[in-house]
């Protein structure tokens, strides 16, 4: 009988401040970042009180998948910290797996993040000398459960916002930016990224809404826009009172959402008099590992090891 096994894969986070060096180099591809570079995320992570959360919650996660499993062993890879990829693959090929289903905490699919991460679970499994067919989820980004999921969240921002802000308030989708060389290649991601909006938006009944982009790396290639700032200033600019940015592109608490959205985009809108909520972090919600546990037992029925 085929054993399977899923490996869970995150970006990875610095274990601390002094771990941010070593992070961002990984990043870089093995060079080491600029000192202003440097000296400019470290500024990021102690505004957030020093480190992010994200490790704790992506381990939260795969825990809770694998309950939902029911007996499909689960690890955890990750791109750029420990535990890595790497070490994830062959944690499996102790353990006897012959097959890896790939799950990316990521719920729009491009050829520059899951694709990546796919190839990356194939050259440690070569590595490994790990006979194992690989297969990863490519994307969940309209999975009915994560859809509602979203929709709460956005209904419940909107319950924070002030009355008047209420009635006259937009609702923005981000999502990771990537360089705008994907176009070339017709990526999905910035369709897909789309498709979330407005399968969101039908389902908690908004009215206005569009998307936006975030954390845009420092490179001289162009990346995807809007830049979420500029979304917000254009919205103040047209009448808006009150934005609920939604970042569905994410499913933790992180630099990307806790400083990116929760300082930045909160200090742009009160400097624009706008009032700024945020929808809450899927992180470990129960109605949302039993999402994630949806989309991973597709690829775990093709051989009947899904639960139950």
């Amino acid at each position: 009988m085929v054993r399977s096994g899923v490996i869970v894969m995150a970006y990875g986070t610095p274990a601390g401040l002094d771990d941010v060096e070593r992070y961002y180099t990984d990043i870089r591809h093995g060079r080491p970042p600029s000192p202003e570079l440097l000296a400019e995320l470290t500024a990021r992570y102690e505004a957030i009180g020093g480190r992010s959360p994200l490790l704790e919650i992506t381990e939260a996660q795969r825990i809770g998948l694998e309950k939902r499993l029911d007996g499909v062993p689960t690890y955890l890879g990750q791109k750029h910290s420990p535990p890595f990829i790497p070490d994830a693959v062959r944690a499996m090929a102790d353990d006897g797996v012959d097959r890896i289903v790939g799950l990316v905490l990521a719920p729009h699919y491009s050829k520059m993040s899951v694709g990546d991460y796919r190839r990356r679970v194939m050259l440690a499994r070569d590595e490994a000398g790990l006979g194992a067919p690989v297969d990863v989820v490519e994307s969940w980004h309209v999975e009915p459960g994560y859809v509602d999921f979203l929709a709460q969240r956005v209904r419940e921002a909107a319950a924070r916002l002030p009355d008047d802000a209420r009635d006259r308030h937009v609702v923005v989708f981000t999502a990771h930016s990537l360089p705008e060389a994907i176009l070339r290649g017709g990526d999905p991601y910035p369709e897909q990224l789309q498709e979330t909006a407005g399968a969101v938006a039908a389902a908690a009944g908004v009215e206005s809404y569009t998307v936006g982009w975030q954390s845009a790396g420092r490179t001289a290639d162009p990346w995807l826009g809007p830049d979420v700032l500029e979304v917000i200033e254009r919205l103040a600019g047209e009448g808006a009172r009150g934005v609920i940015v939604c970042p569905c592109g994410f499913v933790s608490d992180h630099l990307e959402v806790l400083y990116d959205v929760d300082v930045e985009c909160v200090d742009a809108a009160r400097r624009l008099g706008v009032e700024l909520v945020r929808t809450e972090s899927p992180n470990d919600d129960p109605a949302f590992l039993d999402v994630l546990a949806t989309v991973v037992s597709r690829l775990l029925d093709k051989t009947g090891d899904a639960p139950g």
